[in-house]
């Protein structure tokens, strides 16, 4: 078999494989892929204005952003991806007046708070 024609049927392989990612192939498990901070609605709930940071973290968790150029604003984002392929987002910020929660807003609103 000439050099030639045995470069261009490894290159039509390697193609070939690679393309097999394009399908879908039945019954092949797919998870569901989860990034960010969980965060529920009964975790909200427990926030009161008031909190310190402290109190606010151990409820909520380390956020998952801290904007060095705004301090008082903390921002929980989570991200999921079914196994259909769909995302779906959303996003809580809580604020700060020093090391005092003072408000919130985003997906999520705390139970009792004015809206």
């Amino acid at each position: 078999m000439p050099s030639s024609l045995r470069i261009l049927a490894v290159a039509g392989l390697c193609a070939l494989l690679g393309a097999c990612s394009l399908f879908k192939f039945p019954g092949v498990h797919r998870i569901e892929v989860q990034q960010g901070n969980i965060i529920t609605q009964e975790m909200v709930d427990q926030l009161k204005p008031g909190m310190t940071r402290r109190q606010v973290r151990f409820v909520l968790g380390t956020p998952l952003l801290e904007d060095t150029f705004n301090p008082n604003r903390w921002d929980y984002i989570n991200r999921m991806r079914n196994p259909d392929g769909e995302e779906t987002q959303k996003r809580f910020t809580v604020y700060f007046n020093g090391d005092i929660l003072i408000a919130t807003s985003g997906d999520w609103q705390p139970e009792g708070w004015p809206r």
